[in-house]
């Protein structure tokens, strides 16, 4: 079975690769795509982000990495998915990712989401944060993957 892992993953996390290797161990095809919010504004392009990710994640055999703009609804169609993966770390994670699955629901009745806790250790983590960390000179290299790290201190000037 081929599910759907997505999110801007402006840049990936820990906490995001911890949940990709948990549910590649669960399903056969784990497809991780970077999303393109037109309204929110990244640090990193659409290709950079997913070159990050795919470095991320290249020891994982049965995870694909693409990108695309537009609905997910649109893209699971598109591409023969009805499960979407969504990890949660806190209740307002869920009422956010319960809004979302309804309309992904309301415009697709065969797409399912699965929510997914995140693990204890990572539950405070999210992109934000690690930018916010980074820009005020933290230290914030075990919070992402090691090539991000690299990625986020050139971006800053600090490499």
């Amino acid at each position: 079975m081929k599910v759907l892992y997505t999110g801007s993953f402006d840049p990936i996390t820990v906490g995001h690769l911890d949940i990709i290797k948990r549910i590649s161990k669960m399903f056969d095809t784990v497809v991780v795509t970077v999303f393109n919010n037109k309204e929110k504004k990244y640090w990193f392009s659409i290709e950079e982000r997913c070159q990050m990710v795919k470095d991320a994640v290249k020891d994982l055999k049965n995870v694909e990495v693409d990108f695309t703009e537009g609905l997910v609804v649109d893209y699971c169609k598109n591409n023969n998915i009805s499960i979407i993966i969504r990890g949660l770390r806190a209740v307002s994670d869920y009422e956010y990712e319960l809004a979302v699955s309804s309309i992904n629901k309301h415009l697709n009745q065969e797409l399912e989401t699965i929510f997914l806790v995140a693990s204890p250790q990572y539950s405070f983590l999210s992109s934000s944060i690690v930018k916010d960390v980074a820009e005020h000179g933290g230290n914030f290299e075990d919070l992402v993957p090691e090539n991000v790290a690299y990625c986020i201190k050139r971006l800053l000037g600090r490499k």
